[in-house]
């Protein structure tokens, strides 16, 4: 018996250090591991600690959440059920790890590159897939010649799967807990509510932010043939800076440090979806974000109500004690494009539904599901479509003093086609966005005009930043030869377009010198303690630093 035991520790030493790695190469352990490398695209985004899904979030975030960690669970068991078959041995057991795991580079190389911004083309794509269905079937063909190579190479896969189920099991967790802390994201907000007797205290001001929109497109080097009526009437009337410099490149930093004046180059978001630090450029320090610390507060101290009808930033969950009216909107691609205004029910079936399209459009016998592009567009229609209808409203509305509208346009993809007056179902050109950023401000003014204030309103109209060239767009498989020959070749103009017409305002006016946007806070307040009424006191309050 001592011989036999002997014999056995030789030919197997090192025993009693199995057990953790058997753990680890568990059938549940492994499964848990694979199903966490295929669902990287779908948790990612939902684990990140930027929370930017979240923050831009119009709808439930429970209806993504939840379908989520079903697709993990219901996916783990498949697998876990499979790798339990596998168990068997024979060439059953060698198809199944085969088609599990050489799956993976297919699945990472798509996974990545979403989470880069990048897109596998088709014909890679393609060749992946069918490089994987041919690679698997060639090795259940062949299994018995394999054998020993697969032997060999089993256990250290398996081993290093169980790895990824530790982190797995994190991912799990991570997306219980910011789940749970979104419960809430979107509730009916409790506004400030200023009560207003009889029409407006005071002519209004309207501050009008129109996302993406370049200097250089609209006054200085117009596309040709492009027509702009409504950009050039307001130029004819109110002061044109010339050369702004802005707060900076991205939205999601640009808008806080204009409501604040502080500008920030990073922002800080809590898994509920609230705004709570913002980086200061200047001091590199992280300071507090306080609504009651934006120019909205200012404006209720001059004695006006506030409203905002705007995009991308979640205006009503991040300034609801200074606003009396709000309304904001902003469509995103999420996880499986499962809907934040669907049910649970809904989106639980969005996985299933999404694979017999597929599998139909394969078989021929129906188109596929949407693309990405017509889903871009559709989301960017709608949010204009949103946004305008509430605007208006609100421009309808005289008690409404101080207002932000801030719109989609002239903010690439172009969803709108200017020469035929449509929406369009591809993508267009930032050109014709420009051209419909130009007939909103014409309808703006009309709106003004039939209520009789647009002489006594003061309006800014700004870009928050410039047309983003070579730093997003011209590097996308979307970008047009009309984008090219607009921008000269991707050139960046960093400048974005910034207007002031004042009260009563019938001539036009320029200012060449730098401006700097964090300013605009600044500006509002001079314009609401009637410190600025005149283009000439404009100028000489730019003109003080």
């Amino acid at each position: 018996m001592a011989e036999t035991a002997l014999a056995n520790e030789r030919a197997h030493p090192g025993t009693e250090e199995e057990p953790p790695l058997r753990v680890l190469t568990h059938p549940f352990a492994v499964a848990l591991g694979l199903t966490n490398l295929y669902l990287l695209a779908l948790t990612g985004p939902l684990i990140s600690t930027g929370h930017e899904l979240v923050y831009h979030l119009t709808g439930s975030a429970r209806v993504i959440f939840i379908p989520v960690m079903v697709d993990v669970v219901v996916l783990f068991l498949l697998l876990a059920g499979l790798l339990t078959l596998a168990e068997r041995g024979g060439r059953l057991r060698v198809a199944i790890w085969s088609a599990t795991v050489l799956a993976l580079p297919w699945i990472l190389t798509e996974t990545i590159s979403g989470f880069l911004g990048a897109v596998v083309p088709g014909w890679v794509s393609l060749l992946m897939g069918l490089s994987y269905g041919l690679g698997v079937a060639a090795i259940a063909w062949n299994w018995k010649r394999i054998l020993p190579s697969f032997d060999a190479v089993q256990p250290v896969i398996a081993t290093i799967l169980g790895v990824f189920a530790l982190g797995g099991l994190m991912i799990f967790a991570q997306l219980a807990w910011f789940g749970w802390q979104a419960r809430h994201l979107n509730p009916s907000p409790l506004l400030h509510h200023r009560q207003v007797a009889t029409g407006p205290v005071q002519p209004r001001i309207l501050w009008i932010l129109l996302d993406e929109l370049s200097y250089q497109q609209v006054y200085e080097q117009r596309f040709p043939g492009l027509k702009l009526p409504a950009f050039d009437q307001l130029a004819a009337e109110s002061t044109v800076f010339t050369n702004v410099v802005p707060t900076g490149e991205y939205t999601r930093y640009v808008i806080p440090s204009l409501l604040t004046g502080v500008p920030a180059d990073g922002v800080n978001v809590s898994g509920a979806g609230l705004l709570v630090a913002m980086h200061d450029t200047a001091s590199g320090k992280w300071d507090r974000f306080q609504q009651h610390h934006t120019v909205f507060q200012d404006a209720i101290d001059a004695g006006y109500s506030t409203g905002v009808a705007g995009w991308y930033n979640p205006y009503c969950r991040i300034l609801p004690a200074v606003l009396d009216h709000c309304y904001w909107m902003y469509h995103e691609m999420t996880p499986d494009n499962l809907s934040p205004d669907g049910s649970d029910a809904a989106n639980l079936l969005t996985p299933v539904r999404t694979l017999l399209f597929e599998t139909r459009h394969l078989l021929g016998k129906r188109e596929g599901p949407p693309s990405d592009d017509l889903l871009d567009l559709q989301m960017h229609t709608a949010d204009y479509r949103g946004l305008l209808a509430a605007g208006d409203a609100y421009l309808s509305n005289p008690s409404v003093g101080f207002l932000l509208l801030h719109m989609p346009v002239p903010h690439p993809f172009g969803f709108y086609d200017r020469k035929s007056g449509n929406f369009a179902d591809h993508h267009t050109s930032y050109i014709d966005n420009l051209a419909l950023a130009d007939q909103y401000l014409a309808h703006v003014r009309a709106l003004l005009e039939k209520e009789g204030q647009w002489d006594s309103t003061t309006v800014v109209v700004m870009g928050d930043h410039s047309w983003r060239t070579r730093q997003i767009w011209a590097s996308t498989e979307d970008w047009s030869a009309e984008d090219q020959a607009a921008s000269h070749g991707g050139k960046f103009d960093d400048r974005p377009a910034y207007l002031v017409k004042l009260p009563h305002q019938q001539t036009g006016a320029r200012i060449d010198v730098r401006f700097g946007a964090i300013r605009t806070r600044a500006l509002f307040d001079a314009m609401l303690q009637k410190k600025v009424r005149t283009p000439e006191e404009l100028r000489a309050w730019v003109g003080r630093r």
